[in-house]
C-alpha cells in the first residue's frame, strides 16, 4: 500500500493522492501550500486514507484558492463537514476584567498570602519554643558542636567583610560630615557625629544587614536544600528533631555573635573616622579616640548592644523559617533565599525605628 501523500496540479485541478494522515502529510505540507496559479477544484478521488489533519488541509486549500472539493469519499466528506464547520474569524483571547477589579483581586490575594505567612511564622515560633523547652529539659540533646560551628560561620568568618565595610562607612561619615560642618566652623563636632551614630545606630544596623545577606541567606539555602534532598525527613525518621539539630544552633549563634559583631563594627567605623579626621581635619588619631570617650554617653553603647541580639534573632528566624518552607523544586530554594534576605532586612529596619522611638521616650535620646 502506498504510504506517501502526493499531489499534482493539472488544468486548474489540484489532485491529492495517497494517505492524507497526520503521519504522512509532513513531507508535502510546505510544497502543497506553495502551489501557485488558479486552482478551481481539489480532487480527492485518489486519496486512500484520510483523518482530521488531511480533512483540515483539504478545507484550508479550498478556502485559500476558493476552489471546490470533488471526489470526496463518504468518510472524507464527514470529516470535512466536522472540521470546516468549526472555522471562525473571531479573535480568541481570554476575558480581561476591569482595572479596578484586577487591582482589588491582586490586593486581596496579597492580604490572604500575608495572613497565611503570619500563621506560618507563628507556628514556626511555637515549634521553636517547644524545641527549646525540650532541650532545656534534656540538656544532653543540645548539639554543642553544631553551635560552635555556626558561631564560627556567623561570627569569626564574617569579621573581615564586616570590619572592612564598617571602616569604609566610618570614613564616609567623617568625610561627608566634616564637609558640611566646616560651613559652620564646627568641624570638630565630627567626633560627636561619628561616635554617636556608629555606636547607637549604624554599627549594629549595618552589621545586621550584612548578617542577613550573608548568614540569613546561607541558613535558608542550606535548610532548603536539605528539605529538597529529604535529609530533614530522614532525620525525623531516625528520631532526630530538625528544630533541635538544625534551627536552634543557628539562631543561638546569630543571637550570641550579633552583639560582638556590632561592637566590632562600631570600633572599626570609629577608627575609619579617626583616620579621615587625622588626614583632613588635623585632629590627631589618638586625640580623636580620646575625644570619643568624652562626647559619647555610655547609654549610646547600651542602645546598640540591646538591639544587637534582637536583630540577630530576627535575621536567623527569617533565614531558618524560609529554609524550612522550601517545597517542590530547586527554584523554591532561590525564591525562599531571596525572601529570607528581604524579610530579614525589612524587619530589622522596622524594629530599629521602634527602638529609636522607645529609647527616646525613656530618655536615652
Amino acid at each position: 500500500m502506498e504510504r506517501t501523500a502526493e499531489f499534482a496540479i493539472n488544468d486548474g485541478v489540484l489532485a491529492l493522492s495517497g494517505p492524507y494522515l497526520v503521519s504522512s502529510v509532513s513531507d508535502i505540507e510546505h510544497g502543497i501550500y506553495a502551489v501557485e496559479g488558479p486552482v478551481s477544484k481539489i480532487d480527492l478521488s485518489d486519496v486512500s486514507e484520510i483523518d482530521t489533519v488531511g480533512a483540515w488541509i483539504a478545507c484550508d486549500l479550498a478556502k485559500e484558492h476558493e476552489a471546490e472539493i470533488v471526489g470526496a469519499s463518504e468518510r472524507a466528506q464527514r470529516l470535512m463537514d466536522a472540521v470546516c464547520g468549526h472555522e471562525t474569524d473571531t479573535e480568541v483571547s481570554s476575558p480581561r476584567e476591569p482595572l479596578g477589579q484586577r487591582v482589588y483581586h491582586s490586593f486581596s490575594q496579597k492580604v490572604y498570602n500575608a495572613r497565611h505567612g503570619a500563621r506560618g511564622v507563628i507556628g514556626f515560633l511555637g515549634a521553636l519554643i517547644l524545641a527549646a523547652g525540650s532541650v532545656i529539659r534534656h540538656p544532653s540533646r543540645f548539639r554543642g558542636k553544631a553551635l560552635v560551628r555556626q558561631l564560627e560561620l556567623v561570627g569569626v568568618k564574617a569579621l573581615p567583610i564586616v570590619g572592612l565595610m564598617s571602616f569604609l562607612i566610618g570614613i564616609v561619615i567623617a568625610q561627608q560630615g566634616a564637609v558640611q560642618l566646616q560651613q559652620f566652623g564646627a568641624e570638630t563636632l565630627t567626633v560627636n557625629l561619628v561616635g554617636r551614630i556608629t555606636l547607637r545606630e549604624l554599627g549594629v544596623l549595618m552589621t545586621a544587614i550584612m548578617v542577613a545577606g550573608r548568614s540569613g541567606s546561607a541558613f535558608a539555602a542550606q535548610l532548603g536544600t536539605m528539605k529538597l534532598t529529604e535529609e530533614v525527613d530522614a532525620m525525623r525518621t531516625i528520631g532526630i528533631a530538625p528544630m533541635e539539630a538544625l534551627v536552634i544552633p543557628r539562631i543561638l549563634a546569630a543571637i550570641l555573635m550579633m552583639p560582638l559583631l556590632g561592637f566590632y563594627a562600631s570600633v572599626m567605623a570609629i577608627i575609619g573616622g579617626a583616620v579621615v579626621s587625622d588626614l583632613m581635619l588635623g585632629i590627631p588619631f589618638w586625640n580623636f579616640l580620646q575625644r570619643i570617650q568624652e562626647v559619647v554617653p555610655p547609654y549610646d553603647l547600651y542602645v546598640g548592644m540591646i538591639k544587637a541580639p534582637v536583630f540577630g534573632l530576627i535575621v536567623a528566624l527569617a533565614g531558618c523559617y524560609n529554609g524550612m518552607q522550601v517545597e517542590g523544586d530547586s527554584e523554591q530554594v532561590g525564591t525562599r533565599t531571596t525572601m529570607a534576605v528581604v524579610t530579614g532586612i525589612f524587619a530589622v529596619i522596622v524594629l530599629d525605628a521602634f527602638f529609636a522611638v522607645f529609647f527616646t521616650r525613656v530618655g536615652w535620646a
